[in-house]
């Protein structure tokens, strides 16, 4: 559990289809990834966990991801600590 994670940058990709989700989450990293920041969190939310499973289907094995973990208090985000060694 994060404690501060409410101090994490945060994309909500509620509503967002499937294909959309690659380039939003792709951006935000490489943004995140510029400004220095070590974690980020997406926003999917809980419903039938379409979004969830792209999230973590399309960047589990990404080099710029170091890890991809869900909070246990809130199934309705991902946080991806992002690899420091670009």
């Amino acid at each position: 559990m994060d404690l501060f994670i409410r101090n994490l940058p945060t994309l909500d990709i509620h509503g967002f289809t499937s294909d959309m989700v690659y380039y939003a989450v792709s951006d935000f990293i490489n943004d995140n990834i510029k400004m220095g920041n070590k974690k980020i969190v997406i926003v999917h939310g809980i419903g039938q966990g379409i979004l969830k499973k792209e999230v973590r289907r399309l960047f589990s094995f990404d080099y710029r991801v170091k890890r991809l973990y869900g909070d246990s208090f809130n199934l309705g985000i991902t946080i991806i600590e992002l690899n420091d060694k670009i």
